[in-house]
């Protein structure tokens, strides 16, 4: 072949290269939206967050194959622990038109008032039915999908736990509050597992933030031997300050979530939500494939753990017994 034909035909193979380039279509980065109820925007941007569960979540996505600014971007959306931010910042992920969306279960109800459209992947709800969220577990049937809380479920299971620690007469008190479908119901089983118990039960509703102090002073006046925290969506943002008003009451307390006794907290039996979390990545990446949040049934916690604080016992002069110590998963010392 001569130079003129060979330059030629080089000419022809670079083109028809340009024209594959182009001819193949750029990959999509696909837009996760995340909400938060309890933290900052700040603890959860970007591929390497500080917040615990988003960095579950991203953790989820990798096992997956998935490449943070590759294949996916977030966009956060931290809630501090008010109420108020909530609705607005639903509506912001809505106006971005992000591909899906990964919330917690008290964000859930702001999402739904804002869009039918966009996927949304629950982390997790307390109560997802009795909520409205999904028709059923086996076919959630709408735009919403993901993990359950089991938060009513186990609450008999905390009180169980929490009467190892209480003295045998002395009331136990309930700290709620009533801002959703389920409060009541949550409610009511915790107080059916107390009475069950032979307790009798001090019932504390708090409306606001500000009224967990008085809260816990009402508990100190009644005598309660001990509280079963059931007002997470106000008390989880605020997790060092309960522990504060605790150890001022020297009252053990009973809660559902770990991040409570690494903040300080005496005890917690609940799902791991670091796990769940990790898990939610499955149900985006099975949205981002194509399936419909209303085909993907809705997953149970398959994790449960344990979590005592010693260092906080030994603060509310409170032996623990050696037979409970055993059960748990961790003891923080």
């Amino acid at each position: 072949m001569d130079r003129r034909a060979f330059m030629g035909h080089l000419g022809l193979g670079t083109l028809a290269a340009v024209r594959t380039a182009v001819a193949q279509p750029a990959r999509k980065v696909a837009r996760i939206g995340i909400l938060g109820f309890a933290g900052t925007t700040a603890e959860m941007v970007g591929p390497e967050p500080r917040r615990p569960s988003v960095r579950a979540f991203l953790q989820g996505m990798r096992e997956l194959g998935y490449v943070y600014g590759r294949d996916f971007v977030t966009e956060p959306r931290g809630g501090e622990g008010r109420p108020e931010l909530w609705a607005g910042q639903a509506a912001d992920l809505v106006r971005l038109n992000v591909d899906v969306i990964v919330a917690p279960g008290p964000n859930l109800a702001s999402l739904q008032r804002s869009t039918s459209m966009i996927p949304v992947v629950m982390a997790a709800s307390a109560d997802p039915i009795g909520e409205g969220f999904v028709r059923s577990l086996g076919h959630p049937g709408g735009s919403i999908t993901g993990l359950s809380l089991q938060e009513i479920d186990t609450a008999g299971k905390r009180l169980e736990l929490l009467e190892e620690l209480l003295p045998e007469t002395a009331p136990v008190a309930l700290l709620w509050t009533n801002v959703s479908r389920n409060s009541l119901r949550y409610l009511k089983t915790a107080e059916a597992a107390a009475r069950g118990h032979g307790r009798k039960v001090l019932k504390l509703e708090i409306r606001s933030a500000d009224a967990i102090e008085s809260a816990f002073k009402a508990a100190t006046d009644a005598h309660a031997g001990g509280l079963l925290d059931l007002a997470t969506r106000l008390t989880f943002a605020r997790a060092r300050d309960v522990a504060t008003f605790a150890a001022k009451a020297r009252l053990p307390v009973m809660y559902d979530l770990r991040d409570y006794v690494e903040a300080g907290g005496l005890i917690a039996y609940g799902p791991d939500l670091d796990d769940i979390w990790r898990r939610a990545a499955v149900f985006v990446d099975k949205i981002l494939k194509g399936a419909k949040p209303g085909d993907l049934p809705v997953e149970q916690p398959t994790k449960f753990e344990l979590v005592i604080n010693l260092k906080t016992a030994k603060a509310l002069r409170l032996t623990i017994p050696q037979s409970l110590l055993q059960r748990a998963d961790q003891v923080i010392e």
